[in-house]
């Protein structure tokens, strides 16, 4: 993108109120994933948290791979809607993709709070009369629960979805706290799943990191594998647990030759 081009998108975005200097995880993660829909500041956050941790770009991508597997399982699985909570941008192959390969009446609705998103993904939806898009603050549960119950049906199984996106809240009992409420309103043979970056590996490199990324506007909390475990509210995961993204279920059971440096950890629980 040149500069014209990104000023020329900066107007745009401005003229709907959308603020472009500051940094949003969801453009974060599509600068990262060598997606367009990002702004200068999405662009120095990431480029600054790759110069601490370039594992980020592994993560991101390890994250991505993670998030298809997992919706494919839950697929075969016979969960027939998905509530994807903190989508991002729409980058392919993304949840309904997967979720209506050979199942072209399963239901998803995504939802995230930021309005780049959202106008992408509406636009994408007005296609897919079984895919939509709520706007909303993941924290707001009664409100995003009673604006997709508008095309999912809660008294049936739900695949519900937190990839990477629990990370983004920076206490870390609220972020548990969430993810059980979400859980409570699921009907049995429900499914979660969950990943969520980790700072086991290097914590001083991705406590600097998350440190400056705050100071840019972005909240990127890194925790540990308790903690994030947690976030399943004791609920049983399936085989082969909590385990780095990468190592999830890997096509032909052998990981990828970077599986290592993909620092987040990831799983999926019945409910």
């Amino acid at each position: 993108m040149t500069e014209q081009d990104d000023q020329e998108q900066r107007e745009i975005w401005n003229a709907l109120g959308i603020r472009t200097d500051i940094p949003h995880p969801a453009r974060v993660y599509d600068y990262m994933l060598g997606g367009k829909d990002n702004f200068a500041a999405d662009r120095e956050t990431a480029e600054r948290s790759l110069q601490l941790v370039p594992e980020m770009l592994d993560s991101s991508r390890g994250n991505r791979d993670f998030l298809v597997r997992a919706v494919a399982f839950l697929r075969d699985q016979g969960i027939r809607q998905f509530l994807d909570i903190g989508t991002g941008l729409p980058t392919s192959p993304n949840t309904h993709e997967t979720a209506q390969e050979g199942h072209p009446d399963a239901r998803v609705v995504y939802v995230d709070n930021d309005p780049v998103v959202f106008l992408h993904a509406e636009a994408l939806m007005a296609e897919n009369a079984t895919t939509s898009v709520v706007r909303a603050d993941l924290r707001d549960v009664d409100e995003v629960l009673a604006k997709a119950g508008e095309l999912l049906d809660f008294s049936k199984p739900v695949g519900l979805m937190f990839v990477a996106v629990l990370h983004c809240i920076e206490d870390e009992d609220e972020a548990a706290r969430i993810a059980a409420r979400y859980l409570d309103a699921l009907a049995p043979g429900s499914y979660v799943i969950l990943s969520h970056s980790t700072d086991e590996f290097a914590p001083e490199r991705t406590h600097q990191a998350s440190a400056e990324a705050k100071q840019r506007g972005a909240i990127w909390i890194p925790r540990g594998k308790d903690a994030i475990l947690r976030m399943f509210s004791g609920r049983e995961l399936v085989d082969p647990g909590l385990v780095l993204v990468s190592y999830w279920r890997p096509p032909g059971g052998v990981a990828v030759p970077n599986a290592d440096r993909a620092w987040a950890y990831g799983g999926v629980a019945a409910v």
